[in-house]
């Protein structure tokens, strides 16, 4: 399979990564809490702004918004799956999944399935429902029955700024914005 990927300097982009086998690492605590420190590490060193993200057990979405003149989001997922996998194999206390050689050949430790997807962001409109995509994700699961009461999701964030009411999507029908991803296939 050929793999291209848009590059656009200071874009919007969203994203899809995926645990190794779909295995529940993000269950845990304490992967959360050191994926978020993976995360703010590789900020304050190659700048961008999470923009909205949600945390599964096994996947998780973010939008990024890159600084201007920059494209490298590749370069910062490479930094942030690579740290995350050594540290949560220590944290672990013993070995990840069965390693193949090829995955030996690839660098890659069980943790993270291989590559990720990635949506540049196109305007406004698209923004919007990829954010809600987010946000709805893990009612679309079936972990809540409302957005508000999932933990590990910026949606919290933007009913504090006032985006969005505390109830927003509770008991109702996904918003059409997400219909309409969820049949462009995003997982």
């Amino acid at each position: 399979m050929e793999y291209r990927r848009f590059f656009q300097p200071g874009g919007t982009f969203f994203f899809t990564v995926v645990t190794y086998k779909r295995l529940p690492w993000f269950r845990e605590d304490r992967a959360c809490v050191l994926f978020r420190s993976v995360l703010a590490e590789v900020k304050a060193e190659r700048s961008f702004t999470v923009d909205a993200a949600v945390v599964l057990h096994d996947h998780l979405h973010m939008i990024w918004t890159l600084p201007t003149g920059d494209a490298d989001f590749s370069g910062r997922w490479s930094k942030i799956k690579s740290l995350f996998s050594r540290r949560w194999r220590r944290a672990m206390g013993g070995p990840e999944a069965a390693f193949t050689r090829g995955m030996e050949r690839d660098r890659r430790r069980g943790v993270w399935q291989p590559r990720f997807f990635e949506h540049t962001i196109r305007d406004e409109e698209d923004y919007i429902a990829h954010v809600e995509y987010i946000h709805y994700n893990p009612v679309r699961h079936g972990y809540v029955c409302c957005p508000k009461d999932w933990p590990r999701s910026s949606f919290h964030r933007f009913v504090r700024r006032g985006a969005y009411p505390v109830d927003w999507c509770c008991g109702d029908e996904p918003p059409a914005s997400v219909e309409r991803l969820n049949q462009d296939a995003l997982e």
